[in-house]
C-alpha cells in the first residue's frame, strides 16, 4: 500500500499555521515529497480569504481587545474565527491525481467526500455543498477552501467545527446582524452546527483527527505514516512567516481603493466586490475582491487584460473570452456573470458623472 504523510500539532499561532498551508504545496512541488495531510488547531485568530478586505470584513479593535490574532491566508473564501475547538486541515496533493484530473471542481468533491466519510463514522450524515461547505439537515459544519498557486499541486484546507463561540465571532467580524446581537445569535445558531451539537455527548479534538485521518486513507486508498516537518520544511516555514505572515504589508494587501465605484454581487462562486475608475471612455483601473476562490496569477490576468479596455459590453465580453478559462479562473463564476457585474460598475461611473455635470450645470 502506498503511503503518504501526517503531521499533526496543536495550539499552534496564526502566523505559523499559515506558514504551513503555504509550505505543503510548496514541498509537494519542488521538494519531491509525497501527498501531505496536516491536521492541527488554531490559538484563538481570525483569518481572512486571500481577496478579502480585512478592515472591512473584521473588528480589528475588537480583535485586539479579546487578543485574537488577525492575518490573511493564501487561499480564497471568506473570514472565519478559529481556535481550540476548530479542527484545522492541509493537505496537499499533486494535480495529476487520477480522481482529479486538474479540475478544482472535482477537487472539492473528493475532499468532500472524505470529509462526510469521516462525519458518517463518527454517527453523523453530512453532504458536501457546493461550492465550498459541509452541511448537516441544511447546517454548516464545515468550511474548505482551495489554492492552486502551486503550478502542478492542489492544496485543499478545511475548518471543521467541534464546537464553537458564536458570540466571539459576532463580536469580532463586521457581520451586519451584529448590531442586534439577539437575532444574530438566533439567526447563526439556525445556520451553523458542530460535532458537539450533533453527537449530544463530547469527543477530543484527537479523536477527531484520528478519525478524520482515517477516512482519507479508506477514501485514497493509502497508508498515512505519522511523521515531522524535515528542515528544509521548517525553514521554509520561518521564510514564509518573516516574508509574509509576520507583515502588515501581506496583511493589509488587499484594501479598499479611494474614489473608485465599488458593485458587489453574491455568484455561484462567492461575493465578488469590484472597484473601477473610468478615464475617457475607457476602463482606468479595476481591482476584484471577495470570498471567492481563485490563483494571484489568474486574478492579476484578469485585472490587467481589463485595463483600458473600452467601457463597453461588447469590448468587456470580448477581453474576458480570452483571459477565463471557462468557470475555473474565478470558480463558480462565468465570464458573462463577471461582464454584467462590470458593466453594472461602468453604468454606476457614468450615472455619478451625469449628476456631477448636471450639478455644475444648474450652478
Amino acid at each position: 500500500m502506498e503511503k503518504w504523510r501526517v503531521v499533526i500539532e496543536k495550539d499552534v499561532d496564526c502566523a505559523y499555521g499559515l506558514a504551513v498551508d503555504e509550505m505543503l504545496a510548496y514541498s509537494v512541488a519542488h521538494n519531491s515529497s509525497c501527498p501531505i495531510l496536516h491536521l492541527y488547531n488554531f490559538l484563538p485568530s481570525v483569518i481572512v480569504g486571500r481577496y478579502q478586505n480585512i478592515q472591512a470584513a473584521v473588528n480589528l479593535e475588537e480583535c485586539k481587545r479579546q487578543k485574537i490574532s488577525y492575518n490573511r491566508r493564501h487561499t480564497g473564501g471568506g473570514a472565519v474565527l478559529m481556535g481550540p475547538e476548530q479542527l484545522a486541515l492541509g493537505f496537499a496533493i499533486p494535480l495529476s491525481y487520477p480522481e482529479i484530473d486538474g479540475s478544482i471542481r472535482k477537487f472539492f468533491e473528493l475532499m468532500g467526500k472524505a470529509v462526510t466519510k469521516a462525519l458518517a463514522n463518527m454517527g453523523i450524515v453530512s453532504y458536501f455543498y457546493p461550492k465550498n461547505d459541509i452541511e448537516v439537515n441544511g447546517k454548516k459544519i464545515a468550511g474548505l477552501a482551495a489554492s492552486r498557486e502551486e503550478k502542478n499541486v492542489f492544496f485543499f484546507h478545511m475548518s471543521l467545527l467541534v464546537d464553537f463561540d458564536i458570540p466571539l465571532m459576532l463580536k469580532v467580524l463586521n457581520i451586519p446582524l451584529e448590531k442586534n446581537s439577539d437575532r444574530g445569535m438566533s439567526c447563526f445558531s439556525q445556520r451553523l452546527t458542530t460535532i458537539k451539537n450533533e453527537l449530544g455527548v463530547f469527543i477530543s479534538l484527537s479523536s477527531v483527527m484520528e478519525l478524520i485521518e482515517e477516512a482519507f486513507s479508506q477514501e485514497f486508498g493509502v497508508e498515512f505514516v505519522r511523521d515531522s516537518f524535515s528542515f528544509w520544511e521548517k525553514k521554509k516555514i520561518q521564510d514564509l512567516i518573516q516574508n509574509r505572515y509576520a507583515r502588515e504589508e501581506w496583511v493589509f494587501s488587499v484594501s479598499r481603493p479611494s474614489a473608485k465605484v465599488c458593485v458587489q454581487k453574491k455568484t455561484p462562486g462567492g461575493l465578488l466586490q469590484i472597484y473601477l475608475s473610468l478615464s475617457k471612455g475607457v476602463i482606468e483601473s479595476i481591482l476584484i475582491t471577495g470570498d471567492f476562490f481563485s490563483t494571484t496569477k489568474n486574478v492579476s490576468r484578469i485585472e490587467q487584460a481589463l485595463k483600458w479596455t473600452p467601457a463597453n459590453k461588447k469590448a468587456v465580453e470580448k477581453v474576458l473570452s480570452k483571459v477565463m478559462r471557462d468557470d475555473e479562473s474565478i470558480y463558480g463564476v462565468t465570464s458573462s456573470v463577471l461582464t454584467e457585474i462590470i458593466m453594472e460598475g461602468i453604468q454606476k461611473c457614468l450615472s455619478g458623472r451625469r449628476r456631477v455635470q448636471n450639478t455644475c450645470g444648474l450652478a
